[in-house]
C-alpha cells in the first residue's frame, strides 16, 4: 500500500512494533484529553486564501538560531529512538541532514551526542534534562558542544514523569539490550525494571525536581550555546524566559505526556507569541500531522515547527526511508498550502490568512 500521508505510518508502527514499545511512544498522560486535543484543535483552525497571486516561485527556507534550513519543520527530540528501528538516531539524524533541517537528539536517546555527530554534516540541537548531580549535566553538555551541536532545549515541564497509564500497565522498561547511550559510563544508562512505569521511576530517581529559573541562568555560565526553553504555555513564562535570557521558546505540552487539561499548543501559541514581542522565535510542538498544520502554526506567530511521533512511527515502519518520506510529504503539502493560500514566502504568511473560533464573528463561522 503506498502510503500518502504522515497518519499512515502511525497503524504501520502499531502492527511491528512490541506493545510496549508502541505505546510509549503513542500514549499521552491520564485521560489522554491533550493528545486528541493537539490534534483536534487544528481543525478549528480554517483558512482565508488569497487567489490570482502569482505562486509560480515558493520559497520555504528560513533561519533558526542563525542557521539557514530548507524549511520550518524540524525534528523534536524524542527518547529511545532503537526501540523503533536498530538504526535508531542514526537514521533519524541522516534523514534530517538530507531534507536540510535540524534534528534535535534526546538526552535520553539510544545513541550517544558522538554517535549521532558521526553520521556527517548536519545541524543538531540537543535536548537536556537536568540531573539532579549537575556535574552529570555539565558534562553532557560539554559533550554536546564538541560533537558540534548547537542549541540546547531545555525541558523544563518534567520535574516529575506525566502519568501514562498505558507505562504503568506495560512496567515499561528500555529493553535490556539498549541503553540510554550519553549516560552509559556514568552508570545511569540502564532502567530497573519496575512494578509502574520504569521511566517514572528513574525520572524519580535522577531528575531534579527542584529545577526552576535560576538554573537556565546557571546553564548560560557553563555554556555558550542558545537555550531554547521547551514546555512554556503561558504568558507570564514567556516573559520570564526573556528576562532569564532564553534564546529561543518552544510551546509544548511535551506530547499531551506530562499535565493531562493542558491545552492544545496550537491553541497557546498565540498567547506566547504575544507575550514575545517578537524579542526571541517562538516555535511550536505537537500535533503537527499535516503541511495545513505548519501553515495555521505560522500564520500563529510560530517561526518553526518540531515534529516528534510521526518520526518515530515512520522509523518503525521504514527505518531512514521512512523519516525522510514524512520530511519530504510535509513539505510537500505546505508548500502546496502556501500556493492556495497566495503566499510566496514565509514572511507573506500572515494572522489574516486563517480564521479562528475566538476571531471576530463575520470572519470565522460557528464551528
Amino acid at each position: 500500500m503506498e502510503i500518502t500521508n504522515v497518519t499512515e505510518y502511525d497503524a504501520i508502527a502499531k502492527e511491528k512494533l512490541p506493545k510496549m514499545v508502541y505505546d510509549y511512544y503513542a500514549s499521552g498522560a491520564e485521560d489522554q484529553w491533550t493528545l486528541k486535543e493537539n490534534r483536534n484543535a487544528f481543525s478549528r483552525i480554517l483558512f482565508r486564501p488569497r487567489i490570482l497571486i502569482d505562486v509560480s516561485k515558493i520559497d520555504m527556507t528560513t533561519t533558526v538560531l542563525g542557521f539557514k534550513i530548507s524549511m520550518p519543520i524540524m525534528i523534536a527530540p524524542t527518547a529511545m529512538q532503537k526501540m523503533a528501528h536498530p538504526e535508531g538516531e542514526y537514521a533519524t539524524a541522516r534523514a534530517a541532514s538530507a531534507a536540510g533541517t535540524i534534528m534535535t537528539l534526546s538526552s535520553w536517546a539510544t545513541s550517544s551526542v558522538e554517535e549521532v555527530a558521526s553520521t556527517g554534516p548536519g545541524i543538531r540541537f540537543f535536548q537536556l534534562y537536568v540531573y539532579k548531580d549537575r556535574n552529570v549535566v555539565a558534562q553532557l553538555v560539554r559533550r554536546a558542544e564538541r560533537a558540534g551541536f548547537k542549541a540546547i532545549a531545555l525541558t523544563v515541564d518534567t520535574p516529575r514523569l506525566g502519568r501514562r497509564e498505558a507505562d504503568i500497565k506495560n512496567r515499561f522498561v528500555l529493553p535490556p539490550f539498549l541503553t540510554l547511550k550519553n549516560f552509559e559510563g556514568l552508570d545511569l544508562g540502564k532502567m530497573d525494571k519496575s512494578n509502574e512505569s520504569g521511566l517514572a521511576s528513574y525520572v524519580a530517581g535522577q531528575i531534579d525536581r527542584s529545577l526552576s529559573w535560576k538554573d537556565v541562568k546557571w546553564l548560560q555560565t557553563i555554556t555558550h550555546l542558545p537555550i531554547l526553553v521547551k514546555g512554556v504555555l503561558t504568558a507570564e513564562d514567556t516573559r520570564l524566559a526573556i528576562q532569564a535570557g532564553a534564546a529561543g521558546i518552544i510551546v509544548s505540552n511535551h506530547g499531551a505526556r506530562q499535565l493531562d487539561y493542558v491545552p492544545a499548543t496550537i491553541l497557546a501559541l498565540e498567547e506566547v507569541v504575544k507575550a514575545a514581542q517578537g524579542r526571541l522565535p517562538v516555535f511550536l510542538d505537537g500535533g503537527v500531522r499535516r503541511g495545513t498544520d505548519v501553515f495555521k502554526a505560522l500564520a500563529l506567530g510560530a517561526s518553526g515547527i518540531f515534529i516528534g511521533r510521526p518520526v518515530v512511527f515512520s522509523l518503525a515502519a521504514e527505518g531512514e526511508a521512512g523519516v525522510r518520506k514524512v520530511l519530504q510529504m510535509l513539505r510537500d503539502e505546505f508548500e502546496l498550502t502556501m500556493a492556495l493560500s497566495g503566499c510566496r514566502s514565509l514572511k507573506e504568511i500572515t494572522r489574516e490568512h486563517i480564521a479562528t473560533e475566538w476571531d471576530r464573528p463575520h470572519i470565522a463561522p460557528r464551528l
